[in-house]
């Protein structure tokens, strides 16, 4: 594929902030300068031993509707991330409280094209779009949802507010250690209430650097990712994310070449981006809507589901469709979910592929299919969607006080 045709491609699947990533990156390599480590100005660089912020003196009246303001990065069409997000920000509008989306850009994108591309792609939110670089203002509370969104808080929302931190991965994680991986870390620090998606999170917050936080349920999209009837189920799946170090593809894109040497009758499936001059036979399938990956899933035995930080939802959306998933097997991931159906693999290429070909030999794929989606979480979205208004609504109007607070302890 030509370098015009990839880069269409990353602009129309990931958005403008990761075309700007790959394209700087390029830029970079062409004349030999450093791609910037961090994404953020250097004005939006908090320090969390310096911070000084300011909360209402008042709470406002019980049961009065609330404004709250979300801070995040651009979204690209169907962003997983981004999706958990909007569920929470659905949960607070139906609940009437008015919700407001503060972008931050590091690269300068037009916020208009930004909020063109929620609108359609999570239609069901009516929160107004603003551009963070204007001020976050005008809320009772703010929520941020990565590292550089509560850089962002911090410097950009200094008016009086209550903060929050809605954290979905450990990101320190995401970076080799140095500047970038320090700042993340800093950001656990700055005092906002933080509410980890999961036991994985909230766990590796306690255990690398002493911070508690209000944990709230993984959920599942179980009105979806559900089993099929009389599904014929003769291969196995994985979803293709090179350049996401996290995602693993490399190890899987091995594993998936060893099973196939093994089981070379075994259909292999990918989904997600379409890749050239894959080591082995398998049908590609770009990118799925989510009936469509259930579709897939259907069809399918097992799957590759790895993930190095926080459990991939992905996993969960598998044992719903009743695809066993094979998980690189760890500590912080047996945590993140708990479920007797999951192929725990070493994470190596032989681990991964030896544990696909157990599940794909099992005499009754059926039954294993059956069992497997009786361990999904059964609540949907809604438990977490509850949870996390609870904490905001109890962080804002003071109702509840016998939730753990979101602050440093000692290690």
């Amino acid at each position: 594929m030509s370098a015009l045709g990839t880069g269409a491609r990353v602009l129309a699947r990931q958005g403008a902030r990761e075309f700007a990533r790959r394209a700087v990156r390029r830029l970079s390599d062409r004349i030999g300068a450093a791609a910037p480590e961090i994404a953020l100005h250097d004005e939006d660089i908090a320090d969390s031993g310096l911070l000084d912020l300011a909360a209402p003196a008042d709470r406002p009246p019980q049961g009065a509707p609330l404004t709250i303001g979300w801070v995040l990065t651009p979204p690209g069409p169907g962003s997983g991330g981004h999706t958990t997000l909007f569920r929470m920000v659905e949960a607070a509008e139906a609940a009437g409280h008015r919700c407001i989306l503060f972008l931050t850009d590091y690269y300068g994108g037009d916020t208009r094209r930004h909020e063109g591309v929620i609108r359609a792609w999570w239609p069901r939110m009516r929160a107004e779009v603003r551009s963070a670089d204007d001020g976050i203002t005008g809320v009772d509370a703010a929520v941020a949802s990565s590292w550089e969104t509560a850089h962002v808080l911090a410097t950009r929302g200094t008016a009086p507010m209550r903060r929050l931190y809605f954290i979905q991965d450990y990101e320190p994680w995401f970076h080799p250690r140095g500047a970038a991986s320090a700042l993340a870390e800093d950001s656990y620090r700055f005092g906002f209430r933080c509410i980890a998606l999961g036991e994985t999170v909230a766990r590796a917050l306690r255990e690398e650097i002493g911070v508690l936080a209000e944990v709230v349920t993984f959920g599942c999209d179980t009105s979806v990712y559900r089993l099929t009837p009389n599904a014929t189920r003769d291969g196995v799946v994985a979803f293709a994310r090179p350049g996401v170090a996290r995602r693993g593809w490399d190890l899987t894109r091995l594993a998936l070449a060893r099973f196939h040497a093994a089981r070379p009758d075994v259909p292999i499936h990918t989904y997600g981006d379409r890749l050239p001059d894959l080591p082995f036979a398998a049908t590609q399938h770009g990118r799925l809507t989510p009936a469509e990956l259930n579709d897939l899933y259907a069809r399918c035995v097992a799957g590759v589901a790895l993930s190095f930080t926080n459990i991939t939802l992905i996993a969960d959306e598998m044992l719903a469709a009743g695809v066993v998933p094979v998980i690189g097997d760890n500590e912080y991931a047996r945590a993140g979910l708990p479920s007797a159906a999951v192929a725990w693999a070493r994470p190596t290429p032989g681990g991964i592929a030896e544990a696909l070909a157990a599940v794909v030999d099992r005499p009754d794929r059926e039954t294993g299919a059956r069992f497997a989606s009786t361990t999904a979480r059964p609540d949907g979205w809604e438990r977490a969607q509850t949870e996390v208004l609870r904490i905001i609504e109890d962080e804002v109007r003071g109702e509840i006080r016998d939730a753990v607070p979101a602050e440093a302890v000692a290690p």
